[in-house]
């Protein structure tokens, strides 16, 4: 059972952590836009997925559904850390969209054109969440500090992926 000196001590420890972390704060901020940005990415990938066409259709259908899952795992990762300091994350699709500094997947011809948008986004997310892991760190919030590096490195693999797909001189396509 808790004493009522321990009590205090989870009371200070929980005021800290919110401290800061007003709905301005740019802790706060980055945490919304990259929840949001997940979103976006999740659907933009399923939008690849099914919309895969040509001779690397099975490569690249598999591929797209793969980043989406793992986009999709980090919504709830950055959604609960804006709740655990104290404020909410994006409510509602149309917020999300307002939030988000990827848009929505723009009408494409080629597959090309479809991985090249991709690599586009995943890289507007990477230098977003390196500035808000330096921030953070700022801030003196490990936690989040933490997120954004864990974060990075599934887009960073991400973006890999794609620029290799990019490649020319590979034989295999025209």
């Amino acid at each position: 059972m808790a004493t009522p000196s321990k009590l205090r001590e989870v009371e200070k420890i929980a005021r800290e952590v919110s401290r800061e972390n007003t709905p301005d704060s740019p802790v706060v901020q980055s945490l919304r836009q990259q929840t949001a940005n997940a979103f976006m990415l999740y659907a933009n990938y399923k939008h690849y997925h099914w919309q895969t066409f040509g001779p690397l259709f099975r490569d690249l259908h598999k591929l797209f559904d793969e980043l989406s899952l793992e986009v999709f795992a980090t919504v709830d990762e950055f959604a609960e850390r804006v709740r655990m300091i104290g404020q909410d994350p994006p409510a509602h699709l149309l917020e999300s969209a307002s939030l988000a500094s990827v848009g929505p997947t723009a009408a494409h011809t080629t597959m090309r054109e479809r991985v090249e948008e991709a690599q586009r986004n995943v890289q507007i997310v990477i230098a977003e969440m390196r500035k808000a892991a330096k921030v953070t760190d700022e801030h003196e919030d490990p936690g989040t500090v933490d997120l954004f590096s864990k974060s990075v490195q599934i887009h960073e693999k991400h973006e890999w992926f794609l620029r290799e797909i990019l490649r020319t001189g590979d034989g295999l396509t025209g």
